[in-house]
């Protein structure tokens, strides 16, 4: 077999510190299996934004064209504002290459404790929307400065974006417990809802055999924190399939274990792969980041490339090494280093000697 050929873009901050055990986790479960990796490091950053004026080359989208997946970690990097890293960085890639699906896991692993009381499973999918919706560039801002100054920002759903995010949904729950829930706001959004409410619907109508709840989103929302075990699959526009993983990473233990998949889900392009924390200047270069997030997102990519049981082989590592007390890191009220958590999770996946 081939190599996989492994676009790495380790970003800024905490995200140079998680990217390189998740690599070190993908060779192991690779010589295992069979399959391998060659990796191009790519220094596109915030950070690089702030030596060059730009966070990727002219030519980046071309260069990641030439590989099958792409490993993120995470950008961010003081004085630079966060929209430069995703304009400039994250929303071109997942467009140039078609991601048109954001797929966030939120499970409660094994040996996590959620903050949520008397809660002892959460194992759902959040579908976001991740190519259109709210996060248009269409828009301006008119009198800069002036009392009068007003800004103006378009969204745009088209039926051809709502209904193939919305297949992909109706996959998912077809495959697990046939239960879809949609986020929407229909109450108060005059056009955009309504109209993303209809085409989910008619897929639905479609497709037999998956049960439709529709939630206004801001009580979904609600439902997320006081009874998250009743969901399975969810589909979300762009902002909020945001905002509602988030507080799902925050349900099941900690926003640093939280993963993410920047899917095409034909294949014809890269995916891209990255956990859902940000690049923390605060804890950088101490040694102390979380790598699980980084580690599951990889585990995500495995599955996207067909390696189905080494990833499920990785997570089952991760719960091994969550399960373990002894090892947990500062967002978990431990104090192991990255090191030690990189270290127990390759003794978790290599076999017992005889």
């Amino acid at each position: 077999m081939a190599p996989h050929r492994i676009a790495v873009i380790p970003g800024d901050g905490i995200g140079r510190e998680v990217v390189p055990p998740a690599q070190r986790v993908l060779e192991e479960v690779g010589r295992q299996h069979g399959f391998s990796f060659t990796w191009t490091e790519l220094d596109w950053s915030c950070e690089r934004y702030a030596r060059t004026g730009a966070m990727m080359p002219e030519d980046g989208i071309d260069q990641l064209r030439e590989h099958d997946q792409v490993l993120l970690g995470a950008v961010g990097f003081p004085g630079v504002p966060d929209h430069v890293s995703l304009w400039g960085l994250l929303i071109p890639i997942r467009r140039a290459f078609r991601q048109y699906v954001n797929l966030r896991p939120v499970k409660l692993l094994r040996g996590l404790t959620s903050p949520l009381r008397d809660v002892t499973s959460i194992d759902m999918l959040v579908v976001r929307e991740n190519s259109e919706g709210e996060y248009s560039e269409m828009g301006g801002r008119f009198g800069r400065g002036t009392p009068g100054e007003f800004a103006v920002q378009e969204s745009v759903f088209t039926r051809a974006g709502v209904e193939r995010v919305t297949r992909y949904a109706l996959d998912l729950a077809r495959s697990r417990s046939g239960r879809l829930a949609s986020a929407t706001k229909s109450n108060g959004i005059l056009h955009t809802m309504p109209f993303w409410d209809q085409v989910v619907r008619e897929q639905v109508a479609a497709r037999p055999g998956v049960e439709l709840s529709e939630y206004h989103v801001d009580a979904l929302a609600a439902m997320f924190v006081l009874d998250p075990g009743r969901f399975d699959v969810v589909v979300a526009s762009n902002l909020f399939g945001d905002i509602l993983t988030d507080i799902g990473g925050a349900v099941m233990g900690s926003i640093g274990i939280a993963p993410s998949a920047n899917l095409n889900p034909e294949g014809e392009f890269p995916s891209m792969f990255e956990p859902v924390h940000g690049s923390a200047p605060d804890i950088a270069g101490q040694g102390v980041a979380n790598p699980l997030g980084q580690v599951w997102s990889a585990a995500m990519m495995l599955d996207h490339l067909g390696h189905g049981p080494a990833a499920a082989q990785v997570v089952a590592a991760m719960e091994q090494v969550l399960a373990d007390t002894d090892v947990r890191t500062r967002d978990l009220g431990g104090t192991s280093t990255t090191h030690e958590v990189t270290d127990a999770l390759l003794a978790a996946l290599r076999p017992p000697r005889a």
